[in-house]
């Protein structure tokens, strides 16, 4: 890996710049034992983003639901 495919690919992830400018000076200070933890901290940062989209998009299904039950009811002459 090189420090362009170290920021190419921490930039497609959608890292925030502080974070890719962290793993660069890492990377360039050759101490991989602290870029490691930081990558780490990077996907559990993304894994938490990943569960609140999750959230959202369940409190859309929801929303769903409530309105086509309001729509059956309405069909029904409820």
């Amino acid at each position: 890996m090189d420090n362009k495919a170290l920021i190419d690919n921490l930039t497609d992830n959608g890292c925030s710049p502080e974070n890719i400018r962290r793993a660069e000076a890492l990377y360039e200070a050759g101490d991989m034992e602290a870029l490691i933890k930081h990558l780490r901290k990077c996907r559990c940062d993304l894994v938490e983003e990943m569960h609140d989209s999750q959230r959202r998009v369940d409190r859309m299904d929801y929303l769903i639901r409530q309105a086509q039950k309001e729509e059956i009811k309405r069909q029904i002459g409820g």
